[in-house]
């Protein structure tokens, strides 16, 4: 517990210091300017095959999907876990909600295990 906390600290030391929003609460709702970039930062362990994806696309008109990182905690083994990073670009004035399942390793169509939706709302 206390390696995920150090690893959230320094991410978020990191991402403020790029004054980028970051945002790990969804029950948080969420303001951006437009042409803003922020972050999505979920907890996640790729190496079990479990995996983040968008349940829905977002509306590419107001936000735009950018990149998604996995920073794995130190010391990096299998196992450790980590966090996968979302970076969006606020596009036009609107809200949305964006949302991501975390899902089982499957070659088969499953539904997430676990699901968080985000309120962002684009000024």
């Amino acid at each position: 517990m206390k390696k995920i906390f150090t690893s959230f600290l320094v991410l978020a030391i990191l991402l403020s210091a790029c004054g980028e929003l970051q945002i790990s609460d969804p029950t948080q709702p969420v303001e951006v300017a437009a042409g803003k970039e922020f972050t999505i930062v979920l907890e996640a362990n790729p190496t079990t095959g479990y995996h983040w994806e968008f349940v829905e696309e977002p509306d590419a008109a107001i936000v735009e999907f950018v990149s998604r990182d996995y920073n794995a905690d130190a010391p990096v083994t299998t196992g450790s876990g980590g966090v996968d990073v979302w970076t969006f670009r606020a596009v036009a004035p609107g809200e949305i909600h964006i949302t991501l399942g975390y899902y089982p390793p499957s070659f088969d169509p499953v539904e997430p295990q676990q699901t968080v939706t985000f309120t962002v709302t684009v000024k």
